[in-house]
């Protein structure tokens, strides 16, 4: 009761005020009628809050979300249903969402009388510009007596999330310069000829399937063999997002923390709609997937979009950056070792997203060139676009310092990079990695036209 008289509104209030006012006036002036009209006055309130409090809806609340994964930038449609599972109507109801305020304001629904074994259905729309996981409810839902003297909230427990993952972009198909291992038709070849069950007999063991058993290794070994079945190996990448807060400049929708999350998520869709084994490696060390989470196993339906493992390791990749944020570490100590330490060794492709590098990491960078077998470096500098813009707005219209910006005509092979990224791009270059300096303004679809196409390939070590 004491939650109920809580719920009493403005006009709940102002009657009874109002009834307590005309009551001590009758008292005072010896007016009989005006006490009749103060205490009626002072008791519709109290009357609407006792019925309020002992009416018992029986309602059902649910959502849907549709869809619940959504990218950046784009909206996902938040469907409401209510159903009344009592034998009596309900009055006027309103609901409330309870919603972040990154999605947008609370959405506020009236619904009118719901009949017995009724249901009604909203619908409302979230868009957010930040990525993240954002809890959706719980559904409140609001209860008021037909002269507005009180409102009562009840709340369900049931709660969603919507998960917002970094805007990805398509990356046109080619093969990165010198890498052959899982593009056009060599790789086509290397399954025909490995097959899917080469015939590698060995010992039977309990539990085997009695069909694979190979009766002519039986008869010449005199036990029980059974064909090994080896499945062709899937080439390997991994692609290290370099976090630490002191790399990046700036915060929000764009900055350059922004567009490296944004690329390595557009890589490893990639790579994973090409065939490769994907994983994620921050400078934190963390490794998803982990080791031991068998994403190394073939799925269904390789280089022709996700499908079984594929399509697990997709929304786990995309799940992982929605969340990611700075981390406190000053080195990339930690993704050195576990890149040192890892299974992928020689034999995968090293795709680098980076911040800004001192003398020290640059060098810590150069030496993970070891660790694959090719290496691409995508170096997230803000400053280059926005120099360059200067220049050619100070100049009065474009010059040879705007043809340094990377997704500009005539960039090339000519272009001096020291200029570009300071000392990282051309020490990484040196050291064998295919280094290339972007940043926001400058669009991933480009760098990775001219990582396979060759465009800035001279002198790069290879």
């Amino acid at each position: 009761m004491r939650t109920a008289f809580g719920g009493l509104t403005t006009r709940g209030r102002s009657f009874l005020a109002a009834g307590g006012a005309a009551a001590v006036c009758a008292y005072v002036l010896g007016q009989p009628d005006l006490l009749r009209v103060g205490l009626l006055l002072a008791v519709l309130p109290l009357v609407c809050v006792v019925v309020l409090h002992r009416t018992r809806h029986r309602v059902a609340g649910s959502r849907q979300l549709s869809p619940d994964r959504v990218p950046a930038h784009s909206e996902s449609r938040v469907c409401l249903r209510i159903d009344n599972v009592s034998r009596l109507p309900t009055g006027l109801l309103m609901l409330q969402d309870r919603v972040p305020y990154v999605l947008g304001p609370r959405p506020r629904f009236v619904l009118d009388r719901v009949e017995p074994a009724g249901a009604r259905e909203v619908s409302y729309r979230v868009r957010s510009d930040l990525r993240g996981r954002f809890p959706l409810g719980p559904l409140q839902l609001r209860l008021t007596d037909p002269f507005g003297m009180c409102e009562l909230t009840r709340s369900f427990s049931q709660y969603d999330t919507l998960t917002v993952v970094p805007r990805t972009e398509p990356l046109p198909p080619g093969r990165l310069i010198g890498h052959n291992e899982g593009f056009g038709d060599g790789r086509q070849r290397a399954l025909a000829l490995a097959g899917d069950d080469d015939v590698v007999p060995r010992g039977y063991r309990h539990g085997d399937d009695l069909r694979r058993v190979h009766w002519r290794s039986t008869a010449r070994h005199g036990e029980l063999m059974v064909r090994r079945e080896e499945q062709p190996q899937r080439p390997r990448c991994t692609v290290l997002l370099d976090t630490r807060r002191d790399a990046y400049a700036g915060s929000g929708p764009d900055s350059p923390f922004e567009w490296a999350v944004s690329g390595a998520a557009s890589t490893c869709l990639h790579l994973l709609e090409r065939g490769y084994a994907v994983r994620l490696l921050t400078d934190t060390g963390a490794l998803t997937p982990g080791p031991d989470s068998g994403a190394d196993a073939p799925a269904d339906g390789l280089g022709g979009g996700f499908g079984g493992v594929a399509s697990a390791t997709g929304g786990l990749l995309l799940d992982t950056l929605a969340v990611v944020e700075h981390s406190t570490e000053e080195s990339l100590e930690r993704a050195y070792e576990a890149l040192r330490t890892s299974t992928n060794g020689r034999e995968g492709l090293l795709i680098a997203f980076l911040g800004e590098l001192d003398e020290e990491q640059t060098s810590l960078v150069a030496r993970m060139r070891r660790q694959a077998g090719r290496a691409v470096a995508f170096c997230a500098q803000p400053e280059l676009v926005q120099d360059t813009d200067a220049v050619a707005y100070e100049q009065g219209g474009p010059s040879e310092q705007t043809a340094t910006r990377p997704d500009a005509p005539g960039t090339g092979p000519d272009v001096p990079a020291a200029g570009l990224a300071g000392g990282t791009v051309p020490v990484l270059r040196e050291a064998g990695w295919l280094a290339l300096p972007g940043g926001p303004g400058v669009a991933l679809t480009t760098l990775w036209q001219e990582s396979t196409t060759g465009s800035t390939a001279k002198g790069l070590g290879q």
